[in-house]
């Protein structure tokens, strides 16, 4: 069963570009590291401080073992770094999600 992870940041309104190279940076980081990402969102319109981060991952030991290779990482570190110092994202909260609709577009009656 994949579940999936949306990571939601709550940023400075102010350093939106700053958040944009950090989602960038996952951009290349993260797929090296065994996951499949789905991308990461930045303010378009309405709200100017709500973000996401998406992907896909198979379990949650599959996670754990993510989590470990990320740490070890030297790009998955600076950009960590990049994040602190820069101070662009204000909150960040995890959840982990199954999808329940699939598969799509097949009809069922009820």
């Amino acid at each position: 069963m994949t579940i999936t992870c949306f990571i939601r940041y709550q940023i400075d309104p102010y350093k939106r570009s700053e958040f944009a190279q950090y989602a960038q940076n996952w951009g290349q980081i993260i797929p090296l590291c065994g996951v499949d990402l789905i991308g990461y969102f930045a303010p378009h319109e309405g709200s100017s401080t709500i973000a996401y981060g998406v992907y896909n991952i198979d379990s949650l030991a599959d996670y754990e073992a993510y989590r470990v290779r990320l740490a070890a990482d030297a790009d998955g570190h600076a950009n960590y770094q990049f994040a602190q110092r820069e101070k662009f994202i204000l909150k960040e909260d995890r959840l982990f999600l199954k999808l329940a609709s699939a598969p799509h577009g097949e009809v069922k009656r009820l």
